[in-house]
């Protein structure tokens, strides 16, 4: 699975900080906190026919992260929601879109890491493209990496910062094992989740998925349990085991960028048949629910 460019987003405009600049010539100073240090929070957000899926819960947890790293200032909501409606509108978007949401610390006035040296910010990118989920429909196949998540004690997953080497280098596993994503563990080697996206499995007709021991509070993540708990589908939050993933009925990997994907195979392991009637009905309701709610950001 590799993302190709889609000739509609040739001249997007990009906002940074309520300036919309063409993309070849977007940039932000070499002294912003992003470039210094990862010095960041983001979000993805998906819009659907003019309507924003989950967007307070995006950008509370945009904001929690932002708190937990001190930034000094971190623009409302209500600042945020204008400037995406602003992008959307300017680039002619309404459906089968995308948006990366960036808030960085600002800039300093020195390289450096302190952030004492942080004289003007923060800085809001909003990054929105013509793109539809990422792994279309087919099934993917996941590799266990080599690279552990980190647990609370060293760097809490739920601060939703942008330092992802981590996430990087179990891709670069990834992409030399012939994977389409990294299946990636916690500390004591209960899966956690892949290097993007938040993974469950189903056995006995139960939607299992990790704690978030060690990887971030997921939106859609959130969202699925929510349909299990409202339509009857048993359920549960539990640490498992990669023998656990491999023996599974089914399995299925969540996030915003790629909706709700099936996993054929983990480590050279097919994961149970073709038939996934758990993941299809609850592709069905999910795709019943954001054809209907959302944040209403166009008119």
């Amino acid at each position: 699975m590799l993302q190709k460019a889609n000739p509609r987003n040739r001249d997007l405009l990009i906002n940074i900080n309520g300036d919309l600049i063409h993309r070849d010539q977007a940039g932000i100073s070499p002294f912003d906190s992003a470039v210094q240090g990862g010095d960041a929070v983001w979000e993805g957000l998906r819009l659907y026919d003019g309507r924003i899926f989950r967007l307070e819960q995006h950008l509370d947890r945009l904001r929690h992260s932002a708190l937990a790293l001190a930034f000094a200032e971190i623009p409302q909501h209500e600042e945020i929601i204008d400037e995406i409606r602003r992008t959307l509108e300017a680039n002619g978007m309404r459906d089968d879109v995308h948006i990366r949401l960036t808030l960085t610390r600002g800039v300093k006035i020195t390289s450096g890491m302190d952030p004492r040296l942080n004289t003007a910010g923060p800085t809001l990118i909003v990054l929105a493209e013509h793109k539809a989920p990422v792994y279309g429909s087919q099934p993917i196949r996941l590799m266990t990496s080599s690279i552990r998540r980190f647990p609370p004690d060293c760097m809490d997953p739920k601060i939703h910062h942008n330092n992802l080497i981590q996430s990087i280098l179990a891709k670069i596993e990834a992409n030399a094992a012939g994977a389409d994503d990294a299946l990636m563990l916690d500390r004591q080697g209960f899966v956690a989740e892949t290097n993007a996206t938040h993974v469950f499995l189903v056995r006995d007709g139960v939607v299992v998925t990790s704690h978030c021991h060690a990887c971030p509070e997921g939106v859609t993540r959130s969202t699925v349990l929510e349909l299990c708990r409202n339509h009857g589908i048993p359920h549960e939050v539990a640490d498992f085991t990669q023998a656990e993933l491999y023996r599974a009925d089914e399995a299925f990997c969540t996030g915003t960028m790629g909706e709700l994907v099936a996993v054929a195979e983990v480590d050279g392991r097919p994961i149970g048949g073709t038939d996934r009637p758990v993941l299809e009905r609850l592709q069905g309701l999910f795709r019943k629910l954001t054809a209907v709610s959302g944040y209403p950001i166009l008119s």
